[in-house]
């Protein structure tokens, strides 16, 4: 993968390039899922880092939010389109570039591989993410987010008893799997006992030794701070 990094997040984004563009931040669950997919496709792309505290969050700047409108990361500019919304974003190209799969060819296990990915990124990850911490407070936004982490894990572990193999559908990475690992990444960092969930600790003890995953981990992108790198 090719990484460039430039002092503006925004900066010539309009310039016609062939390769891939990908505006993310190196702790955004949503982010990290897009570049989790584009390494297990072996897609070379630039990375353009969006801060989500400097200034207030460069996201929210007006120049990129002519490309995302929502102010979100990330945002992948990709064969002409822009795309927004993580798992949009992977969907396309799952469709685009259809091997390795992140989606089973059968209609059930695509439904399956859907509705695991969605306790995350419905009903998880919204919930405990830094505008609605902002919004709870201080005081209480670790109790808040240790509460609604918890709660979908609950789901997510009774739902992988039924699916996982060494992953959490059977023996093959999927969607679901993008979802995991960077909910699971949150998990710890707020510090939720995941012995309370062996499936998905053992799952995602499986996914964070592959080399797509430990490409797109936070601690390795280009805007990670000098101080949380390996």
């Amino acid at each position: 993968m090719s990484i460039e990094k430039s002092k503006s997040p925004i900066h010539s984004v309009t310039r016609m390039t062939s390769k891939p563009v990908l505006y993310s931040y190196y702790r955004s669950s949503a982010s990290y899922r897009v570049r989790i997919a584009l390494q297990v496709k072996g897609i070379d792309y630039e990375y353009k880092a969006v801060s989500l505290i400097k200034d207030g969050g460069e996201q929210y700047k007006e120049e990129y939010k002519k490309l995302n409108p929502m102010g979100q990361v990330p945002t992948l500019v990709i064969d002409g389109h822009t795309l927004v919304q993580s798992l949009p974003i992977i969907e396309y190209l799952d469709e685009t570039r259809p091997s390795p799969r992140l989606l089973p060819e059968d209609p059930a296990g695509r439904v399956k591989v859907r509705s695991l990915a969605e306790i995350v990124n419905s009903g998880i990850q919204p919930l405990q993410n830094l505008p609605v911490l902002k919004k709870v407070g201080d005081d209480q936004k670790l109790e808040w987010a240790k509460y609604w982490i918890e709660r979908g894990f609950k789901a997510l572990e009774t739902s992988l008893q039924e699916t996982a193999g060494k992953y959490s559908f059977k023996d093959e990475v999927t969607m679901a799997d993008l979802c995991l690992v960077p909910q699971v990444y949150n998990a710890l960092r707020f510090g939720i006992d995941m012995s309370e969930f062996p499936t998905i600790h053992k799952v995602y003890d499986a996914l964070v030794t592959l080399e797509a995953f430990k490409a797109a981990h936070p601690s390795n992108q280009p805007d990670t701070p000098a101080d949380q790198k390996p």
